[in-house]
């Protein structure tokens, strides 16, 4: 099995940065395809927010796009997001996914952390 831990949530106010890291691991050999951030605010349905290919294209929410910046380090199974000019409505709990294969597809989630912006 494949786990995925994030880190580097907190709480800042209107205007600042955070960058939230997120690295896989596992006891088998896998390969990932897909690294992906995700966040879910208190009432809504989890929604995408920025996502990147194992060849590097970025795909973002349209909410995100110009402040948020999505990498990854292939080398260490790590994917990271730099937030800046953060918004009260980007407060959500964030979580990482990873999409690969190990002989068979899987889809592995963080734990989740929390991002909390103060206006």
């Amino acid at each position: 099995q494949v786990e995925v831990v994030e880190s580097g949530g907190g709480l800042v106010q209107a205007g600042g940065s955070l960058r939230l890291s997120c690295a896989a691991s596992g006891s088998i050999m896998f390969s990932i395809q897909f690294m992906g951030w995700y966040r879910q605010a208190p009432g809504k349905q989890r929604e995408m927010v920025a996502s990147i290919t194992s060849g590097g294209n970025p795909n973002y929410a349209d909410s995100v796009k110009g402040r948020f910046t999505i990498s990854r380090n292939n080398d260490k199974n790590g994917v990271y997001l730099q937030m800046n000019n953060l918004k009260p409505e980007d407060t959500a709990v964030y979580y990482c996914n990873v999409q690969g294969r190990y002989g068979v597809s899987f889809s592995s989630w963080g734990q989740g952390t929390q991002v909390s912006v103060s206006s």
